[in-house]
């Protein structure tokens, strides 16, 4: 069955009592990213499972803890693993962490993941600022019966990442000397890793990073009308004229070997919000 509006009201309604305050900013990690935000001050943590309703990571990489906590004076949601489509979740049950943060009035979502890079300028161990994305995935979680109170039927994505965010993350990461790219995600639907001939394709759209997720988190993050902000730690490079093959292993260590990096980035942005 998939996720309805009553089984998100129930989760968050679980959860409410346990927050302190209102919640300045929901986050949601990546592939090897669970470690994302150690400097994060931690009040509690939960096991998805303890979630009534809530999915389960099947993926190794994905921890499945829901954490609350502060950091430069902000409270924080962070959502340690995330589902995907490929896992054979439904566009909605992928979704439904950002629909639990809608509904306990989470403003403001961070989104990150790992990504193959796509633009030959990138190396592994980069970290991408999304400026955009393209959906390949076939999938959309507003698609099926329309629920008002999430949001409208067609809501706009000309701004799906919001640009204030993303002039913060600019500042931040020049005053942490970070080395800041920019591009273009492209969301499919996995899991098999791209053949050359499909890398050379999404090259020719527009593509600078390719991946399996962020893309129904993000819709779902709009029709809520939340403020985005997306980071791809880019993993690996593919190149079609010199293919490599690559591991769920290798891409899971390229990411925990920059989380310094991506944690040091956050705090910066997360201090500099209002």
């Amino acid at each position: 069955m998939d996720t309805t509006r009553q089984q998100v009201m129930e989760t968050s309604a679980f959860i409410k009592p346990h927050l302190k305050t209102s919640v300045d900013i929901g986050f949601l990690t990546g592939t090897g990213l669970s470690e994302t935000l150690t400097s994060l001050d931690v009040i509690w943590k939960m096991d998805y499972s303890d979630l009534p309703h809530f999915p389960r990571t099947t993926v190794e990489s994905h921890r499945g803890c829901l954490v609350y906590g502060t950091l430069a004076g902000k409270s924080l949601l962070v959502m340690q693993g995330r589902f995907h489509l490929y896992e054979g979740y439904t566009p909605r049950q992928v979704s439904f962490p950002v629909r639990v943060m809608q509904e306990l009035n989470i403003r403001t979502l961070i989104l990150s993941n790992a990504a193959g890079g796509i633009n030959l300028n990138y190396s592994a161990g980069d970290i991408m600022l999304i400026r955009d994305h393209i959906n390949l995935t076939g999938k959309n979680p507003l698609a099926g019966p329309e629920e008002p109170g999430w949001g409208i039927r067609f809501p706009d994505m000309t701004r799906v990442y919001d640009p204030h965010l993303m002039a913060l993350a600019r500042q931040a990461a020049a005053a942490s000397g970070i080395a800041l790219r920019e591009g273009i995600y492209t969301g499919l639907l996995g899991p098999s890793l791209e053949t050359p001939g499909e890398t050379r394709f999404l090259k020719a759209i527009g593509a600078d990073a390719v991946g399996f997720s962020t893309i129904m988190e993000a819709i779902a993050g709009v029709h809520a009308g939340m403020k985005i902000l997306g980071l791809s730690l880019i993993t690996n490079i593919n190149d079609p004229d010199a293919p490599e093959p690559t591991t769920l292993e290798a891409v899971v260590d390229t990411a925990k070997k920059a989380s310094p990096k991506i944690n040091c980035l956050l705090g910066e942005i997360i201090a500099r919000m209002a």
